[in-house]
Order: structure tokens, then C-alpha cells, then sequence
């Protein structure tokens, strides 16, 4: 009678764990556990051509196993699935038996025999248990996978048409930065790649930053770039952030970041209550990045009506700037908008600048018959579904194409208890 091969690497493990160095003893007890793993496998396959898993009322060999082996769902499945693999691949069986392959590798044939199909598994199926001896689970599975891909070339068709159908790409703000989250394409996303890698890579050998500060970073140097030569969308004028905040705000914050600096060891004293500065798209910023911006920004000063402290204060005076005037009156519609498309009901916040009167009607480029209006906006007023009339000293008005008003809905700003 030949010898239970699980017993036989038990027994294996046993003598090594009686003699032997560390490693020998670490590599024992793996072997041992890759064992378990399989006869572990192998005996709930014998249970689910029995059934008798419903001598303890249980519907399901998946339920059996979560009840009585006390395993959640997902170990519960994956240790299910991989009887398939013992039971229809021998070679698979006996290396997984013999504790010469992991679990995880039995995984990797589970889904072979799942998207490759049986035959072309059994074909290949003492070459990829070579893999698995010699590789970990990712490599059995890239070869695995290309075998998949040879045998159903289709599948890389219905694959890309899959993610097609849903791309997305969202930037988000919360509180502590924004939150960068999405799917792409094939092709765009190895575009993307290929750049990130780019601008990515150390500088030299004495570069010694982490892999997610030299993405980030790089990330940061491209987009500033192409911030520098503006956008198509912005008719050359080169696009910024906008930051709003009243002149006691900035005086306290200097106050604020510089007693933080002399009393460091200490800490800073508590902001003092002023009305926080705004970065335009994200929301309320703290005075030490306030700070950081003004030391690295370009600055257009607006003076606003003392104790105007609303959405709607009006844009008295533009500060003098080294820009052409166009660009001092695009910044002072955007203040005056805090940044926000001027479209009752819209937030998008990159604005293109739009005369109330059109300009092939005469319209004359006057500060306050000018407006931002974001992409979207703009389209729809010129494919004539918006319409805008009026100006920003008495307001503008907002109708669609049947001429009914569109209106502002109120919001409700939460305000702390004093």
C-alpha cells in the first residue's frame, strides 16, 4: 500500500523540527502547512460527493466549511474552489499533496481551469506545476494568464471594451488634500504610466525620497508646467488658483505663522477668530499654507466693502498687476464669483470669461458685464439653452431656453455655537 503523501511530508516536517538549523526548520513547517492546506482540500472534495455535510445541517459544502471550520466567506469559497483544482489536475494534486506547491498556487490553477478552460490545462499542466515548485503565485499566474490570452485572444477585446464603458477620473476635495480616485482605459492609463514613471524616477543616485513623494512630486512638476503655458481653454492666459481671504485675515495669519516660528518650541499662539481664507474648488485653508501661497504666488489685490463678508460683495477696485488689463478684470470676475460658475445651481470652478452683451453685438469688454462661466455653461448659452441678461452691480439674470428663470438654491452654512 503506498504511503499517504501528506503523512509522509508530516513526518518530514517532524524530524526536520527535531534537527536541522532555523531555515530548515522554517522551510518544515511550510512544506507541513502546504500539506494541511491540500488534504484539508482533498477530504472536502470527498464530502461533497458524500454530502454528508448535511448530516450537520448544512445546505452547502461553502456552509459547512464556515460553520464548522469557523472560516469567513472568502476563505471559506477559496479553499471550495480549490477541490476543483486536486480533484481535475492530478499532477496539481499530487505536488499540492506533497507540500511541494502552496494553496495560493492551487488558486492560480482554480482560475485556469475557471478562464483557460480544462483540456489546455491538463496539456500544460506539468510545465506550470514546474512554475509553481520553483516561482511564487504571481509569476504561475502571469504564465497562466498567458496561456488564457493565447488560447482566447478574444477575451482581450471584450476586456478592453469593458473598461471603455467605465472610465472614470475624479478629483475630489476633503478636508486634509483631495482625493484622487478613478479607472482608465487601457491606452490612457499606459500613457499615464509611462509619464508617471518619467517624472518619477530619482534624480540621481543620492536621491534617496520614497516611491509615493517622487510620484507625487513629479506629478506636481507636470502639471505646474503646463499650468506655466496655459491651458486651450483659457485663450493663453495662463490659469491659477484663486485664493480669497479679507485683509485682517492675512494680517492675523502672518501674525499667527511668525509667534509659531519664534515660540516653537512652545507652539503657536490659537489663530485669532477671523473669517478663514478660501482656496478656490477645495474650501477653508489654515494660515500656514495661506502663508506658503503668498510666498510662492503672484498676487492681484481686491479692495471689498468693509463688513461684506458674503458670496455677493461686489469687486470695487483691481490692484495693478505686471498682466495685460485683461487678465486684472478675468481675476476680479473670478473674486467676485469666489471662483464658482455664475450658473444658478453649478460649482464647477473653471471658469472662461463671457461678455453679457455678446461681443458681435457690440458689447464692450466694461468689468461689470463681464462673467465666468464654466465649459459646460458657456456651451449651452451659445447653442442657445442659457441666456443671461442684466449686469454683476444690479445682478445678472439666468433663464433657459423656454425664458423661465433659473434661481440659486439657499444653503445652509453650518455655524459652530459661541
Amino acid at each position: 500500500m503506498n504511503p499517504d503523501p501528506t503523512i509522509e511530508a508530516m513526518r518530514t516536517a517532524a524530524r526536520t523540527l527535531r534537527s536541522g538549523d532555523v531555515r530548515d526548520k522554517i522551510r518544515a513547517v511550510q512544506t507541513a502547512q502546504d500539506a494541511l492546506d491540500a488534504a484539508k482540500a482533498s477530504l472536502l472534495a470527498e464530502l461533497e460527493v458524500s454530502k454528508d455535510f448535511e448530516l450537520d445541517g448544512a445546505s452547502t459544502l461553502n456552509m459547512w466549511v464556515r460553520n464548522q471550520l469557523r472560516l469567513n466567506a472568502g476563505q471559506a469559497t477559496a479553499l471550495v474552489r480549490n477541490v476543483s483544482a486536486l480533484r481535475d489536475l492530478p499532477l496539481v494534486g499530487e505536488a499540492a499533496m506533497t507540500g511541494q506547491i502552496s494553496a495560493a498556487h492551487v488558486r492560480v490553477f482554480v482560475y485556469g481551469l475557471a478562464h483557460v478552460g480544462l483540456e489546455p490545462m491538463r496539456q500544460f499542466q506539468d510545465v506550470f506545476v514546474d512554475v509553481a515548485r520553483e516561482c511564487e503565485p504571481s509569476e504561475l499566474f502571469e504564465a497562466v494568464k498567458h496561456l488564457k490570452d493565447k488560447v482566447h485572444p478574444e477575451d482581450l477585446d471584450d476586456a478592453w471594451e469593458r473598461g471603455m464603458d467605465k472610465q472614470d477620473f475624479c478629483v475630489n476635495a476633503v478636508p486634509d488634500g483631495w482625493h484622487v480616485a478613478g479607472f482608465l482605459n487601457t491606452i490612457t492609463g499606459a500613457k499615464l504610466k509611462k509619464v508617471l514613471d518619467s517624472v518619477a524616477a530619482p534624480v540621481d543616485k543620492e536621491d534617496t525620497r520614497p516611491g509615493s513623494e517622487r510620484r507625487v512630486q513629479g506629478l506636481d512638476d507636470l502639471l505646474s508646467s503646463v499650468l506655466a503655458n496655459g491651458l486651450p481653454s483659457d485663450k493663453g492666459v495662463r490659469p491659477h488658483l484663486s485664493v480669497f481671504v479679507d485683509a485682517d485675515t492675512l494680517q492675523a495669519a502672518a501674525t499667527h505663522v511668525k509667534a509659531g516660528a519664534e515660540r516653537s518650541f512652545l507652539g503657536p499662539d490659537p489663530m485669532p477668530p477671523v473669517e478663514p481664507a478660501t482656496l478656490a474648488g477645495h474650501g477653508a485653508i489654515g494660515p500656514n499654507l495661506l502663508m506658503y501661497l503668498q510666498c510662492v504666488s503672484d498676487f492681484t489685490a481686491f479692495l471689498m466693502k468693509d463688513g461684506d463678508r458674503n458670496r455677493q460683495a461686489q469687486i470695487l477696485n483691481a490692484g495693478t498687476t505686471k498682466y495685460q488689463p485683461n487678465l486684472t478684470q478675468r481675476r476680479a470676475v473670478i473674486a467676485r464669483q469666489t471662483g464658482v460658475c455664475a450658473t444658478p445651481g453649478c460649482n464647477h470652478t473653471h471658469l472662461e470669461i463671457h461678455h453679457s452683451i455678446w461681443w458681435s453685438n457690440g458689447g464692450p469688454t466694461d468689468l461689470d458685464l463681464l462673467v465666468g462661466l464654466c465649459t459646460r455653461c458657456h456651451h449651452l448659452l451659445h447653442r442657445g439653452r442659457l441666456h443671461i441678461t442684466g449686469n454683476a452691480v444690479d445682478g445678472f439674470t439666468f433663464t433657459n431656453s423656454t425664458g423661465r428663470p433659473l434661481r440659486r438654491r439657499r444653503r445652509t452654512h453650518y455655524r459652530p455655537a459661541a
